[in-house]
């Protein structure tokens, strides 16, 4: 960008100041440095295309060494502890900025760090600083902000003698700021210093061109598409950007400048509709104030209402308790009272010695048996003691358990209906999308909301379509290929609404779904495969024939497989059919084929040297998996819960990096107009293996099997011949 557009751009940025359009708050914002909190000064671009300052780098990577330091020293001297500083001091800063500074071999060196603005971790590599870009653009960004914000602060001339006058230009070349009489002076017509170039005041001095930090000599001139950073024709070359793609500065100008243009453009001819939002937001959070306030009010007076009825089941326990505590002290005070009667010099023995002093026997006679009865009475009881009443309160103990459950149990009131759930196992994607949810049936809905939308991150974000439901199922039909769809379902009993399900992300196929059964003509073999009535699943049966047949096998000769394919061929479009392989399966092979091809495979053998046996005739003799250039067929084998992925020219050809976990459903593309064939994890919608295909004849679904094994294809694939199911 060339100064007088830098000028240009920076009088329309200050004249949407003057109008009221771009606030100084706002601008300042985009300004501050994430880790200071202060505005930029010297930014650095980090790898995650955050902007730092350059003094923060250093402080936060000087920070992590004396962290990691000091874990050192105090696992190996823990008597004597090390000082922990906040941050480093700046002599440290200082000397690490020096040329020629190195670090101890014995000191780690830290070029990791989070990221103050998105907290991800930011890897330096070996150039550590040195190997980041100055962000000069923002730099002076900052720079006319600073002067825009102290307007009347001006900035004095650095050549003139006290007291400097006010300066009138700034040389980029001289890195200096001169007043119109220093600037005749040290700039006269005629001499080389007569084509500096010169701006307005600033002491924002930028160097003139972009040097590669990493050949810093060379200078910038090409962009990186893969890594987003310029480069200069050393890092293409032979640097780490020489299997990258790239393009010319001045393409990636224009690109990202276009780019930029055009947002900067639709934020701002979007301007009524952000403020008309920001109303709606305002408005918003006012609601949300007195909603809260009034939640706030509604749960302190249930709270209340629990805390009276514990209050008032408290004072009636209590009551109850001292109850029975009185009853009881009165009948051992009771007790107590006719013991002490006992004793020699307290009642009743008192009065029977008294008695005995009678002398009249008439007197006596008739005193003594009323007496006699109650020392027999008391007697007894000595005999057996028994206490008047129970001293445990076991039958007044409060069981609250249930009561501390349900409290613990205590949560909002959801609008009076659960929130449904979204079976992802039971829901599938195809041309149409199959969806099914769970609600409990102790709070059945009345009826339910299934909403879905398309997913595209590079547009705006698309309205929820609605569709209403009475089951727990439903069927969207017209889903686009190849494109991400969000479903998520909401139940309604009567007025009431619950909130939505959790949202389930599905992905379509890339092409239409591809309807067919399998063939029970051509080529089928009903010894040793098993066909049901459906046409939609075969079986292999490594049975009493194998057997029988075992005698003529010898050195060199091995099983054949058994071929099956559909019953309705493909010459044109594109195309895409799933299936599933039964995990028991001990070998099985899925792809494509063509009619020529299958008719050189499904000749009926007479012996072992039929050409169905020949080595060159691709049946089982991996040809495809050797051969790498277009074939009239592509097949994959499956077996053993395992997906082998087959040799290529080009990938890496290790056992480990060519198998693969069995997906519980696989998917095949097929393009018959380009001639490419693909193979698919049903589960995540994952292209697992792609190569060329031959198209010139009539291509059909082609599986063929080997030892105990079966396949079913998936129902959406069959719908189309199975209609007369639902008629019955």
């Amino acid at each position: 960008m060339t100064e007088s557009g830098e000028i240009s751009e920076f009088g329309y940025i200050m004249e949407l100041l003057a109008r009221g359009k771009v606030t100084i708050k706002n601008i300042e914002r985009e300004l501050i440095c994430p880790a200071c909190k202060e505005l930029f000064t010297h930014p650095l671009i980090l790898p995650c295309q955050h902007s730092i300052c350059h003094k923060c780098v250093k402080e936060l990577l000087l920070t992590l060494d004396d962290s990691f330091n000091d874990v050192g020293s105090d696992n190996s001297n823990q008597s004597s502890p090390r000082l922990r500083l906040p941050s480093p001091s700046m002599d440290k800063i200082d000397r690490i900025s020096r040329p020629g500074w190195k670090r101890s071999s014995l000191t780690p060196r830290t070029t990791t760090f989070p990221c103050p603005g998105c907290e991800h971790d930011v890897d330096l590599g070996e150039r550590g600083i040195n190997g980041l870009f100055r962000n000069f653009t923002l730099e002076t960004i900052v720079e006319r902000y600073r002067q825009a914000a102290r307007a009347a602060t001006a900035i004095m001339c650095d050549l003139c003698k006290p007291p400097p006058q006010e300066s009138t230009k700034s040389c980029m070349d001289c890195s200096a700021s001169y007043c119109n009489e220093c600037f005749k002076i040290y700039h006269p017509w005629g001499t080389v210093k007569a084509q500096h170039e010169y701006v307005g005041p600033t002491t924002n001095f930028r160097p003139k061109i972009l040097m590669c930090p990493e050949h810093e000599t060379e200078r910038i001139n090409m962009y990186c598409e893969l890594c987003r950073r310029p480069v200069c024709h050393l890092c293409k070359l032979g640097g780490n950007h020489s299997n990258h793609r790239v393009t010319t500065m001045s393409s990636a100008y224009k690109t990202l400048k276009e780019k930029l243009s055009k947002d900067i453009d639709y934020l701002i001819g979007k301007e009524s509709q952000v403020k008309s939002q920001i109303s709606e937001l305002n408005l918003l959070m006012k609601e949300t104030e007195c909603n809260g306030e009034r939640a706030k009010e509604e749960a302190i007076t249930h709270f209340e209402k629990l805390y009276e009825i514990l209050e008032e089941r408290k004072s009636s326990v209590l009551k109850a308790i001292d109850t029975s505590k009185k009853l009881r002290l009165d009948k051992f005070q009771t007790q107590v009272e006719e013991y002490q009667g006992l004793l020699e010099n307290n009642g009743l023995v008192g009065y029977a010695q008294e008695v005995l002093k009678e002398t009249d026997q008439s007197c006596f006679v008739q005193t003594a048996k009323q007496l006699h009865l109650r020392i027999q009475k008391a007697t007894e009881s000595l005999k057996s003691f028994r206490p008047a009443a129970q001293t445990s309160f076991e039958d007044y103990v409060v069981n609250t358990s249930k009561q501390t459950e349900l409290l613990g149990e205590l949560s909002f009131f959801s609008s009076g209906v659960d929130v449904p759930e979204i079976n992802e196992e039971q829901s599938k994607v195809y041309n149409n999308a199959l969806i099914n949810w769970q609600h409990p049936e102790k709070d059945k809905a009345d009826s339910y909301v299934l909403e879905y939308r398309k997913v595209n991150r590079d547009e705006e974000m698309l309205s929820w379509n609605e569709i209403e439901v009475c089951g727990t199922s439903k069927v969207i039909s017209d889903l686009e290929s190849n494109c991400n769809y969000a479903f998520r379902v909401r139940a309604y009993k009567g007025s009431i609404c619950s909130p939505c399900s959790r949202e389930l992300i599905l992905h379509t196929p890339p092409a239409p779904v591809f309807s067919f059964l399998f063939d029970e003509k051509c080529g089928y073999n009903n010894e040793r495969l098993l066909l049901n009535l459906k046409r939609d699943r075969v079986e292999s049966r490594a049975g009493f024939n194998l057997l029988l047949a075992a005698e003529r096998i010898q050195v060199g000769y091995y099983t054949s497989l058994d071929y099956i394919i559909g019953d309705v061929g493909i010459t044109k479009g594109k195309h895409f059919w799933a299936f599933r392989v039964e995990p028991y399966s001990y070998l099985v092979k899925v792809g494509v084929a063509s009619s020529d091809k299958l008719q050189e495979w499904l000749r009926s053998p007479r012996d072992a040297v039929s050409p169905r046996y020949e080595q060159d005739s691709g049946h089982d003799s991996g040809s495809e998996d050797a051969c790498f250039d277009s074939q009239p067929f592509t097949l994959v084998t499956i077996g053993m819960k395992k997906f082998f992925i087959p040799k290529s020219a080009t990938s890496a050809n290790e056992p480990e990096n060519r198998v693969l976990p069995m997906p519980t459903s696989i998917g095949i593309f097929l393009d018959y107009d380009k001639g490419r064939v693909a193979f698919y994890d049903m589960d995540h919608m994952k292209c697992l293996y792609e190569r060329q295909v031959d198209c010139s004849h009539t291509m059909y679904p082609a599986f063929a099997l080997m030892g105990s094994g079966g396949v079913q294809l998936e129902e959406p694939i069959t719908a189309k011949y199975l209609e007369y199911q639902e008629d019955m």
